[in-house]
């Protein structure tokens, strides 16, 4: 039974937990994304530390903190600035975990890329304690709104390794929900991302929730690219996850019944394109849809003589074992 709303937290943690299960099947014990290095930069005095410490924090520094952190400020010495804020990660921890703290590294965030650059670094290193830390949350949740893309895409193998812990406390709970509705972006982006040399494995991600909704934006947002993927590597792995969920099944088999000759002979011949025939084959049998399989079987028959060598020799082997079946 489909849930009203996918990004609904008893959604979210089942395919959560179905893909780290899939995960650890696979791969075995699997280890945390490695956070970037963060070591405490030059040793600075402890009363410039406990200045900046109250500047972030207190109720009474408003006026202060706009003054200093105008939009007329000093590029250099804001940098300087975020620099020792973020130069021990226990410290900036106890900035982000107050109310006032929270709010006022959230008006930093996108000032600059060097400055999102720190501000990365900190929240990659302590990202579990502040997606599950009540004011903290508010911090990362604006991150992946202002970070560049590259930046957020890393973020998100954090999102999708903690998510299950997030996900079971009760502000990370609400974090999570904050964050993981940003798949909806993804879909929208997929034609770009798939061809991205990094976003296509956010896209894999995203299939991988295992989300109907989620599964169907993707598909649509690839109509009329999937042959064009499934030439490339990494492109086709995200055809041949298309290929495997009911919801986006005959978007891809129907572009390859659509395909010319010629071009699906050499998709079927091609290094990765073959996988993506073979498997729409296999899916297509495995899923009881003959309507589509007898359709492709019958297209690629008169390419047969052509598949018997290399790449296309598994599928020439399946268009035999199956040919008699239909």
């Amino acid at each position: 039974m489909t849930h009203n709303n996918p990004f609904s937290m008893p959604t979210l943690f089942e395919a959560l937990q179905r893909l780290r299960l899939s995960e650890e099947e696979t791969s075995g014990s699997i280890p945390p994304p490695p956070p970037p290095a963060f070591t405490p930069r030059a040793t600075v005095d402890n009363a410039r530390l406990i200045k900046l410490f109250n500047l972030m924090t207190s109720k009474e520094c408003v006026s202060q903190f706009k003054e200093i952190f105008s939009k007329a400020a000093d590029p250099e010495a804001l940098l300087k600035i975020v620099s020792l804020l973020t130069s021990d990660s226990d410290y900036f921890m106890e900035v982000v975990r107050n109310k006032y703290g929270s709010k006022r590294v959230q008006k930093l965030l996108g000032i600059s890329d060097d400055v999102d650059a720190l501000f990365y670094a900190a929240i990659l290193h302590r990202f579990y304690d502040i997606m599950t830390d009540k004011y903290a949350s508010y911090v990362a949740i604006r991150a992946m709104l202002v970070f560049d893309t590259m930046e957020k895409f890393r973020m998100y193998d954090h999102v999708l390794y903690y998510a299950l812990e997030i996900a079971s406390d009760h502000y990370g709970c609400i974090a999570l929900n904050e964050v993981i509705t940003d798949v909806v972006l993804v879909a929208l982006n997929a034609l770009f991302l798939s061809n991205d040399p990094s976003g296509n494995f956010v896209v894999q991600h995203v299939l991988t929730l295992y989300d109907a909704r989620c599964t169907s934006n993707v598909a649509v947002s690839l109509l009329g690219h999937c042959v064009d993927l499934s030439f490339q590597k990494y492109g086709s792995y995200i055809v041949e996850k298309l290929l495997e969920a009911e919801e986006s099944i005959a978007v891809v088999v129907v572009e390859l019944l659509e395909c010319e000759g010629g071009r699906l002979s050499k998709l079927a011949r091609n290094e990765f394109g073959s996988f993506v025939v073979v498997k729409a084959l296999k899916v297509t049998h495995a899923m009881n849809r003959f309507d589509l399989l007898g359709d492709l079987v019958q297209k690629l028959m008169p390419l047969r003589h052509l598949l018997v060598r290399f790449h296309g020799s598994n599928i020439a082997k399946i268009l035999e074992s199956y040919g008699g079946l239909l």
